[in-house]
């Protein structure tokens, strides 16, 4: 249809080369929409009658059920949404919805339409995450245990301070993604192919009638940018990446050697052969799909970076792109919130891991530093402390004072302060005394968890007003339409 100027059609061969029905299916409802508003403003600005308006939009609003077909020979959705709105209105009404627009314009649109929806919907799966951290991290505020630096034992903690440290990530994500949803949400709609148009339109009507808080002024940039693209894919990427670490974590700790955690049956896979595996595929596939999504954000990247200014068809190969990383995102976000809530905590094995170690150490120096002792002096006390009771194979608290004459000696310390500070400490002293402003210290947790909880509600206020924003303007474009049809 779209093929005026050229002297034949495609080939079935290149027709396949050029075509995106396929990806376009994600975009139908959305090219729907922005043809009804683009519409009904003609008819308001008096460029199309009333009766060519009602006529296009009755046949806009029957393709809302319409399964389409693939293998129709159309290059695009655009064109096959025009092509049977023209078989359905006839073309001297239907010929005319595309007056004083560009495909170029439709499907920035549309994917601007998507990605925003996507936003809303990632960002609610995010704050459902986060609540499922929250809320283990309610239940284990007194399990103990170890926390790691180069995945050595590092301090003394508590599992709920490891759940919240993830909160606070994907806060940090939501932030992102809350931000980025301004920077989609413009409207490019009657900018026409690249620079704009000579009919009276006015873009800012439709940009209301569809929700958008702008529009994008240069028509230039309106219809050729993809830069709100890679932002959107870039902070998915980042949120893909800290899901991938969490399941790191669970990997490593569902192990038979940790056995920290147990994850539910309905999340791990048995081996073909060997009867007693539990394998975490689930978690697995959530750092293969954070690869995925990062090769995206590379072939986004890659695309955009080598165009001229104004349209190019490489943009066509992006769209696969941004819906591949919307449905792994949510997904991703979807089964850790039910890993979270399903998830077995061996509290026996993390304190015996705790236990087992020298987490106290920095714990008895920071105590010499409250008896005046120099730091560095304390440190050097401890690690000799560590050294000795390592070599003599038992804990801390099991060193003799003949042993600690030896290293106040060297030290010029009072052997007598050592071993009372030795003995007075424990794992559970550590967390007791542990003070300083959001440290994995008792009273700490309490009033982070706290804190969390008020944070997840005030950002959900703040989602559920978003998505009711958009719910409400899409539902007044529903009744001007259906006025203008009835």
């Amino acid at each position: 249809m779209y093929r005026s100027r050229l002297g034949s059609d495609l080939s079935d061969v290149t027709l396949d080369y050029v075509s995106s029905i396929n990806e376009d299916l994600q975009i139908a409802l959305y090219d729907i929409l922005g043809s009804e508003a683009h519409t009904l403003m003609l008819y308001e600005q008096q460029i199309i009658t009333k009766n060519d308006a009602k006529k296009i939009i009755s046949a806009l609003e029957s393709l809302k059920n319409e399964k389409f077909d693939i293998l129709s020979g159309a290059e695009d959705i655009h064109e096959l949404i025009e092509t049977l709105v023209i078989k359905k209105a006839g073309m001297a009404s239907g010929g005319k919805m595309h007056t004083a627009r560009s495909r170029n314009d439709q499907v920035a649109l549309d994917i601007r339409m998507k990605i925003r929806d996507d936003i809303n919907i990632v960002c609610n799966s995010l704050l459902d995450t986060i609540e499922a951290l929250v809320s283990l991290a309610k239940n284990h505020q007194k399990t103990i245990m170890p926390l790691y630096t180069h995945l050595q034992q590092a301090q003394v903690g508590l599992f709920s301070h490891y759940l919240l440290a993830q909160a606070d990530v994907l806060f940090r994500d939501f932030d992102r993604l809350y931000t980025t949803f301004s920077h989609v949400n413009q409207s490019p709609l009657g900018a026409g192919p690249v620079g704009g148009t000579s009919i009276a339109i006015d873009r800012h009507s439709t940009a209301k009638m569809l929700g958008f808080d702008s529009v994008i002024e240069n028509s230039l940039d309106a219809t050729s940018t993809r830069d709100f693209v890679a932002e959107y894919v870039a902070m998915i990427a980042i949120l893909m990446t800290n899901l991938s670490r969490i399941s790191e974590d669970f990997v490593i700790w569902s192990t038979s050697e940790f056995s920290f955690i147990e994850l539910s049956d309905e999340f791990t896979s048995p081996s073909s052969v060997m009867p007693q595996k539990k394998n975490p595929d689930i978690l697995e596939l959530t750092r293969g799909k954070t690869s995925e999504v990062i090769g995206n954000l590379t072939a986004i990247l890659t695309t955009i970076k080598g165009l001229a200014s104004g349209y190019g068809r490489d943009l066509q190969q992006i769209k696969s792109s941004i819906w591949s990383t919307s449905k792994i995102s949510i997904s991703a976000l979807l089964i850790l919130k039910s890993i979270l809530l399903t998830l077995h905590v061996n509290e026996k094995e993390m304190k015996k891991a705790t236990e087992s170690s020298y987490l106290i150490a920095l714990d008895i120096a920071e105590k010499l530093v409250q008896n005046e002792i120099p730091f560095r002096t304390s440190h050097k006390i401890t690690g000799a402390l560590v050294q000795l009771a390592h070599k003599s194979n038992k804990s801390l608290i099991k060193l003799n004072m003949k042993e600690i004459i030896t290293i106040a000696k060297e030290t010029k310390t009072n052997p007598d302060l050592i071993m009372k500070i030795i003995q007075s400490t424990t794992i559970t002293s550590s967390l007791k005394e542990r003070k300083s402003f959001g440290s994995s210290g008792y009273d700490e947790q309490k009033r982070m968890i706290e804190d969390r909880t008020k944070k997840i509600n005030s950002y959900r206020i703040n989602i559920t007003k978003r998505n009711n924003d958009i719910l409400k303007v899409l539902d007044h474009l529903s009744d001007k339409i259906n006025e203008l049809i009835k």
